[in-house]
């Protein structure tokens, strides 16, 4: 089981599984969400999270044209993870975890990303 969360130490989430996929994304939402030149994500299965404490979510338009969710702590910020919004306007069964939230920096020795998208930007 991986164990994270934000920076507060507010919102916690337990992940019980395997990632789908792991990989790098340089995308411009995902740069100005964290303030940096790219994010390390786990493509996960919801059903698989279990989140602690009180959430913020912003919703928008993605700089690829899919409607999307990302989640931060509301008390100190730090981005959690993001669902793509489906078009019945539910939620995806798939979670984009970011990957810096994990307690134990071993879990990211053991699983190295798989992939690097938008590096064109």
């Amino acid at each position: 089981m991986a164990v994270g969360g934000c920076f507060c130490g507010k919102v916690r989430i337990k992940y019980n599984g395997q990632p789908l996929a792991s990989g790098l994304c340089h995308c411009l939402d995902c740069r100005k969400l964290t303030g940096a030149l790219y994010t390390y994500n786990y493509v996960v299965r919801s059903a698989e999270l279990d989140i602690s404490g009180s959430l913020k979510e912003v919703a928008k338009t993605s700089d690829s044209g899919n409607n999307i969710r990302n989640f931060f702590c509301p008390d100190c910020g730090t981005p959690l993870f993001g669902q793509k919004i489906k078009s019945d306007r539910d939620f995806n069964e798939i979670t984009i975890l970011r990957a810096g939230i994990f307690d134990d920096i071993q879990i990211l020795n053991d699983r190295k990303p798989e992939a690097e998208i938008y590096t064109d930007r």
